[in-house]
């Protein structure tokens, strides 16, 4: 498999967190979102990714697929071990609910994409990053209270809802976002941190780095 992504991209990083998980292997592809007005905006990268957008997961088959949850629970139904969402439907549905919360309500008023428009619009860069301090604790005081006995989101087991967590808390600390309102959302932090799973997902140790 090929994961076309960015280091620092939050959606790649989830996907990477995955296939650490699954233990995968993976080739990684570095697709820059700043160099040279977006290496994601080129023909080529068009034509693998019509959105232009990271991450991609390109297939053994040729086949791609693109939006990272898709790309997860595709993850989760062809490599069932270890399972990222809980056996019980109602299970299921909190954890869906809360990754549903970082990445469809946090994350597209705060990815790269988003950020730059206010920045055209003529709003300076301390105002985008309140705009983006904002979302965040928004989308975090929602999340806090639905969050299970630990040491992770929903009990003993890594779930979704961790993988959406983790990178969504490391974007947030980029963006120098007060978090000591959310003890259990940092606790999940720290516990995920011990895994090696997530730690070679980190941006910082990506082949992309800078």
């Amino acid at each position: 498999m090929k994961l076309y992504g960015y280091f620092r991209s939050s959606a790649a990083y989830r996907v990477r967190i995955a296939l650490n998980l699954k233990d995968l292997p993976y080739e990684m592809i570095p697709i820059h979102l700043t160099k040279d007005g977006g290496k994601h905006k080129t023909p080529e990268y068009r034509a693998i990714n019509p959105q232009m957008r990271v991450p991609t997961l390109e297939l053994s088959n040729g086949d791609r697929i693109l939006q990272s949850l898709a790309i997860i629970e595709y993850l989760d139904e062809v490599f069932p071990e270890p399972a990222l969402l809980p056996a019980d439907a109602i299970d299921r549905a909190h954890v869906r609910a809360v990754s549903q919360i970082i990445a469809a309500d946090i994350h597209p008023l705060n990815n790269l994409v988003t950020l730059n428009y206010l920045k055209k619009l003529g709003h300076d860069q301390a105002a985008v990053d309140e705009w983006y301090r904002s979302w965040v604790l928004a989308g975090f005081e929602a999340i806090e209270p639905l969050l299970k006995p630990g040491p992770y989101a929903f009990g003993g087991r890594v779930t979704l809802a961790d993988i959406c967590l983790v990178p969504q808390i490391f974007n947030a600390r980029r963006f120098k976002t007060p978090l000591d309102a959310f003890p259990r959302i940092l606790a999940i932090e720290a516990a995920c941190a011990k895994l090696a799973a997530f730690d070679k997902a980190r941006p910082e140790n990506q082949p992309d780095a800078e």
